[in-house]
């Protein structure tokens, strides 16, 4: 079974839009777990955008309230304190999440967009890795499909990748004709993966459209997907549409 971890950012992002706490994170948070979404994603940024470090603590107790229910939180494990956010690092080894999906991006991205480049940044991260893994907590790296970067991923302690999937999916909005050889090269990674004894994730721009194609990606564990289920929820409501990623993810 696929996984779905339900990312909560959008409904913050939305939040944050206005003074007070609507809509609330964690409300919303506990909706998708009672439809069946068996994890949560939050990908705090230091500017605040979206996910808050008060909404990661909060999320935190939620998912450990829960049997079978795994929490993800995301970002960049170079980012520096800045306000009230005190850095990816003391963040998740304070609230101890199941998963820490490290990604490369800038503090000024406006989303996810490459994954890591280990021939520059292993070094610095593998004593990080090694941190969080010291503290139970398992260690996914958001990578592109590149076969010598996830060996690289391996040896630097990884537990898991996560497949960036936004050329895929940009792909297949348009039936673009490169389509087949971008997903034939995520197989591939995958596979690769996987022969290393490596777990693989995959998210970013994944949807009701290009999901059913995307499943049959080898060994795929799990799936963290917010945009397009938020945008989704606005027609047919926040439990119909992770119910409805749940059923794809099944080949219903």
């Amino acid at each position: 079974m696929i996984a779905l971890s339900a990312n909560l950012n959008k409904i913050a992002l939305i939040r944050n839009a206005r003074e007070g706490n609507f809509p609330d994170v964690i409300t919303h948070g506990r909706v998708c777990l009672d439809a069946g979404a068996q994890g949560l994603t939050v990908h705090p940024r230091p500017d605040q955008r979206h996910i808050r470090p008060g909404d990661v603590r909060n999320l935190a107790a939620l998912c450990r309230e829960r049997q079978d229910t795994e929490f993800n939180v995301e970002g960049n494990p170079f980012a520096k304190p800045s306000g009230g956010y005190p850095g990816l690092m003391a963040l998740v080894l304070e609230t101890l999440p199941d998963q820490c999906t490290l990604v490369p991006d800038s503090s000024d991205q406006l989303t996810s967009d490459h994954g890591f480049n280990l021939k520059l940044d292993s070094a610095r991260l593998l004593p990080l890795i090694a941190e969080l893994k010291s503290a139970g907590i398992r260690v996914s790296l958001f990578m592109d499909p590149d076969l010598e970067q996830i060996s690289l991923a391996r040896d630097v302690g990884a537990d898991r990748i996560e497949l960036y999937t936004g050329p895929y999916a940009q792909a297949a909005s348009g039936q673009h004709r490169a389509l087949n050889d971008i997903f034939a090269a995520h197989c591939a990674a995958a596979e690769h993966a996987l022969q290393l004894g490596l777990g693989v994730n995959a998210g970013h721009d994944l949807n009701l459209v290009n999901l059913p194609r995307y499943r049959t990606l080898p060994g795929l564990q799990e799936v963290s997907i917010g945009h397009a289920l938020v945008v989704d929820a606005i027609g047919m409501g926040l439990e119909n549409a992770v119910k409805a990623y749940l059923d794809c993810l099944a080949g219903n």
